[in-house]
C-alpha cells in the first residue's frame, strides 16, 4: 500500500503534483512509504484534471508541489488536488509548498496593487487546506496570511553545515546582499562564527530585475565571502553584490541560497568570474540545462520528511530549529 498505517487507524498519505516528482519520491523513501498513485493531465485548452487511484478517506494527507515555471499551472494543479482530497473525505490536508508561490508579492508597494501572497493562502484555504508547510518564506509575515498552522522550515542548518565542511577552515565573512536580508545573514554569521558584512543596493522600482550594488559595509579584503539569500531568480542581485565584493578585495565569493529559481540569464551570470561557487537546495527542480560546474545542489527531502513526520505524530515542528521558533 501507499500509506503508513498505525494501529489500523491513523494513516499518512503522501501525494505529489507533476512539477517535481523526484522530491516527493525522495521524501517518501525517507518516510518508508510510497506516493499515492495519481492520474493528472491537461486538456487541449489547458485545463488540468486530477484523480487519486487509491482511497484517501480519513487520511492525514500531505500534498507536495513545487512551483517552478510555469508557476500558475502548478498552483492550479495543487489546488485541484486539495479540492479532490476534501471531496474524498481526507481527515486533514497539508499543503507542502517548498517554494511558496508569489511570496515576493507580500505587500503593496504602490496603490492599486494586489497582495498576491495573501491571495495564495486564501486560495489554499478555500480549496480545503488545513495546514501549510513551506521552506524559507521570503518574508515571515506570510505565516499570518493563513488562518491555520503554518510550518516555516529552515534550510539554513543544512546549507551552513555544508559551507562549514567545505570552507570552514578559511577566513569566512558572511555577507548580506541587501539590507532586507541582514537578520538572516546575522544568524548565518553566528552559526559559522564569522564576521558580517552588508551590501547596500538600490533597485529601480519601475524596472523589474534591475539591481546595482553600491557601498559595502564591512571588511572583506583577502577573505572568503559567503553571500546568503533565500532565492536566486535572475541572479542580478547576487552577481552585482559578488562583483562589488571582488572589487573590494575579496579572495573568493561563495553563494548559498535556498531556492534556485534560475530564470534566464541566471546561469550565464553565475557562471562568470564574480562567483566562485553556488550552493542551493532542491526545493525547485533544476533541469540539466540549468546545472553548471560551480553548482552544488543539496537535498531538502530530509528536512521535509522530518517535518511531515512531526506533524503526523503531533510533535513540535519548531523543536527542529532550536533558537528559531
Amino acid at each position: 500500500m501507499s500509506k503508513i498505517t498505525i494501529n489500523g487507524q491513523k494513516r499518512l498519505a503522501l501525494l505529489s503534483g507533476r512539477a517535481h516528482p523526484q522530491l516527493a519520491a525522495d521524501v517518501a523513501k525517507i518516510l518508508g512509504t510510497d506516493v499515492i498513485p495519481t492520474t493528472a493531465y491537461d486538456f487541449a485548452n489547458g485545463e488540468t484534471f486530477v484523480r487519486f487511484e487509491e482511497s484517501v478517506r480519513g487520511v492525514d494527507a500531505f500534498v507536495i508541489q513545487s512551483h517552478p515555471y510555469p508557476i500558475n499551472q502548478w498552483i492550479m494543479e495543487q489546488l485541484l488536488m486539495v479540492d479532490a482530497l476534501k471531496r474524498a473525505s481526507a481527515k486533514r490536508i497539508t499543503v507542502v509548498a517548498p517554494f511558496f508561490p508569489y511570496a515576493r508579492q507580500d505587500k503593496k508597494h504602490k496603490g492599486r496593487e494586489p497582495i498576491s501572497a495573501r491571495l495564495m493562502t486564501d486560495l489554499f484555504a478555500a480549496a480545503g487546506a488545513n495546514r501549510i508547510m513551506s521552506v524559507d518564506l521570503h518574508t515571515p509575515q506570510i505565516q499570518g496570511f493563513f488562518n491555520g498552522p503554518v510550518d516555516h522550515l529552515w534550510a539554513l542548518p543544512t546549507l551552513a553545515d555544508y559551507v562549514a565542511e567545505q570552507w570552514g577552515n578559511e577566513d569566512l565573512t558572511v555577507v548580506s546582499p541587501d539590507s532586507g536580508r541582514v537578520r538572516v545573514a546575522d544568524i548565518w554569521a553566528d552559526r559559522l562564527g564569522a564576521p558580517l558584512a552588508i551590501i547596500h543596493k538600490r533597485r529601480d522600482p519601475d524596472v523589474p530585475n534591475q539591481v546595482s550594488a553600491h557601498e559595502l559595509v564591512g571588511d572583506v579584503k583577502g577573505r572568503t565571502c559567503l553571500l546568503v539569500d533565500d532565492m536566486i531568480d535572475t541572479a542580478g542581485t547576487i552577481v552585482a553584490a559578488a562583483a562589488a565584493l571582488k572589487k573590494n578585495g575579496a579572495a573568493r565569493v561563495i553563494v548559498a541560497a535556498t531556492h534556485a529559481v534560475f530564470s534566464d540569464p541566471a546561469v550565464e551570470r553565475l557562471s562568470g568570474d564574480a562567483v566562485d561557487a553556488v550552493v542551493v537546495m532542491d526545493t525547485l527542480p533544476i533541469p540539466e540545462e540549468k546545472r553548471f560546474e560551480k553548482l552544488t545542489v543539496l537535498s531538502v527531502a530530509p528536512l521535509i520528511a522530518r517535518a511531515i513526520s512531526a506533524v503526523f505524530d503531533d510533535d513540535s515542528v519548531s523543536q527542529m530549529f532550536p533558537g528559531h521558533a
